[in-house]
């Protein structure tokens, strides 16, 4: 039996979600009721990634993925300086379901992810057809360079 995991930042762009999670494939977009997305979370190579803020009146929108059980250790081996938590999302369609998904309190004190990363999330959230208000919101995101192009 496979279970559902809730992605919300780079784990949006399929490819990169099946490179990392072999058994992953997209069943919906969502939407957590109650969060926004911030992006300041501590990477390891010392930018900000993406992140959830518990904030009333907001949504993030991503896709949920089915995965196998055992690929989910896989997942949080990969997900480094995140907790797997549960938590209940409804699809476009209004279905609820419950799923993993990762939210961390290793913060940065500088919140601005590079532009490659923010690229990824973008990509993904345009591939899946996230709302259009939503990719402005994504758009707006602050990036700084490292150096390496955006995709």
């Amino acid at each position: 039996m496979s279970v559902l995991y809730f992605a919300y930042g780079s784990n949006l762009k399929s490819e990169r979600m099946r490179q990392r999670v072999p058994s992953a494939r997209s069943e919906a977009v969502a939407f957590l009721d109650h969060h926004r997305l911030v992006c300041n979370k501590r990477g390891r190579d010392g930018s900000a990634k993406a992140n959830l803020a518990r904030d009333a009146g907001h949504r993030v929108w991503g896709v949920l993925y089915r995965i196998e059980p055992g690929h989910l250790t896989l997942l949080d081996r990969l997900e480094t300086g995140y907790e797997r938590v549960e938590v209940e999302v409804c699809t476009a369609a209004g279905d609820a379901h419950r799923a993993s998904t990762y939210r961390s309190d290793r913060v940065t004190r500088d919140p601005i992810p590079f532009a490659w990363y923010r690229e990824l999330i973008l990509e993904g959230a345009r591939e899946h057809g996230l709302p259009a208000e939503y990719l402005k919101l994504l758009e707006a995101l602050p990036a700084r360079s490292d150096g390496r192009p955006s995709s």
